[in-house]
């Protein structure tokens, strides 16, 4: 039975500006806002739009990411026909490659695509926070009679020549695309996410393959064949939340503005495009009587003996009596004891913050900025870690990292 569009979802990204967050962990699967993990994000997206076909295409450090995904099961993806399916690069007769770009991963998928027959394609990022209706998004392709569509959001003037730019006419139409240019012809920033006609993707993909110069990138690669070919391509614009979390900055930003639903434009309370999750199997938290908390996200199987203020708190983790925290993110398991003071941070998962310790500080002058200690590291007794350091190794205590 074929489908109308299926989702392929680009998720093997490194992550590298994310630094010690990212060293044994997929981009995709860091988590994310108390109980999720940034590839909720875009699945929660494509099961609320009607997507219930989705290749994942994974290949750096997958393993967390697989397990999570399983079978799908969260996102109501669990089908017999269509679901949710794991797509790592794979040996194949003629030999056996990593996907060297994005396009080539979705070519070397040609034929998962093919299973289903679809008339629409619709590629996705596996490392943005987004709410977005990809219905919407579709109607918009179908009605402008396109072959090949991006969603674009104005971005500030200032802020263009970071971004792929997609210059447009009055009916939306694309006429020139930019690739970070230093003096931009537009502010329309492309988000990464495009849905083409299927065929006219897989024509392409095949003719990329076949070009031994080509880099098989769809921003440096396939979008510009296709301007040169006269294809009817157009920019769909998209006005609601969209952040990319891949700097350690802009992810703690992200996860402190869902604290603030009513002005940043994310609101994971909202009932009517819910965000699915794995749930931890935890019990629910626990406050203590003299803990003191403000405007904070709190997951389940958590223990709050101490001060939290303005922070996000995920699963299972425990703060002492005497501790406190404030403008931070502290992922799953990790514990921060009597004293200890974590402030303007992410602290990954399973950390152990010892007593008296201080890791990050209140942003001052040039010393602003967000520390960030890696998944299982333990920091001593009375140690520091400065508001700019990166943490991926045990700290004694006592010691300083600045």
């Amino acid at each position: 039975m074929a489908k109308e569009m299926i989702a392929m979802l680009l998720a093997g990204g490194q992550g590298s500006r994310l630094y010690a967050l990212t060293e044994k962990l997929a981009k995709p699967a860091v988590p994310f806002g108390g109980k999720y993990r940034i590839i909720d994000f875009p699945l929660s997206n494509c099961v609320n739009s009607g997507i219930d076909t989705v290749g994942i295409l994974t290949q750096y450090q997958p393993l967390v990411l697989n397990e999570y995904i399983g079978n799908g099961q969260p996102w109501d993806l669990d089908r017999l026909h269509g679901g949710v399916h794991v797509l790592p690069p794979y040996q194949k007769a003629t030999g056996s490659d990593w996907y060297k770009g994005t396009a080539n991963a979705i070519y070397q998928n040609i034929n998962f695509i093919e299973r289903y027959d679809p008339e629409y394609v619709i590629i996705l990022s596996g490392d943005q926070i987004c709410k977005q209706d990809y219905s919407d998004f579709l109607k918009f392709h179908k009605e402008k009679n396109a072959e090949f569509s991006v969603a674009v959001m104005e971005v500030p003037w200032e802020e263009a020549s970071r971004f792929g730019l997609m210059v447009a006419d009055n009916n939306g139409k694309i006429t020139e695309f930019q690739e970070k240019p230093k003096e931009p012809k537009s502010n329309l920033a492309s988000m990464g996410i495009y849905i083409f006609n299927w065929e006219i993707l897989k024509r392409y993909l095949i003719e990329d393959e076949n070009d031994p110069e080509s880099e098989n990138d769809f921003g440096n690669n396939i979008i510009p064949a296709l301007l040169r070919d006269g294809r009817e391509m157009y920019a769909y614009h998209f006005d609601g939340y969209w952040k990319d979390v891949g700097t350690i900055p802009s992810l703690w930003e992200a996860n402190m503005e869902i604290l603030d639903p009513e002005n940043s434009g994310i609101n994971l309370f909202d009932n009517d495009w819910r965000i699915y999750s794995r749930n931890s199997g935890m019990t629910g938290h626990r406050i203590g009587e003299k803990a003191v908390l403000e405007n904070s996200m709190i997951t389940d199987g958590c223990r709050i003996d101490g001060s939290v203020k303005h922070s996000v708190l995920f699963a299972g983790v425990k703060v002492e009596a005497g501790a406190e925290i404030e403008d931070a993110v502290i992922m799953g398991g990790s514990t921060i004891k009597a004293g200890a003071k974590v402030k303007h941070c992410i602290v990954a998962e399973n950390v152990v913050v010892e007593k008296d310790a201080v890791v990050g500080a209140a942003p001052k002058g040039e010393e602003a900025g967000v520390a960030i200690v890696a998944s299982g590291v333990n920091i001593g007794e009375g140690a520091v870690v400065g508001p700019k350091a990166m943490v991926s190794e045990n700290v004694k205590g006592g010691d300083k990292v600045w």
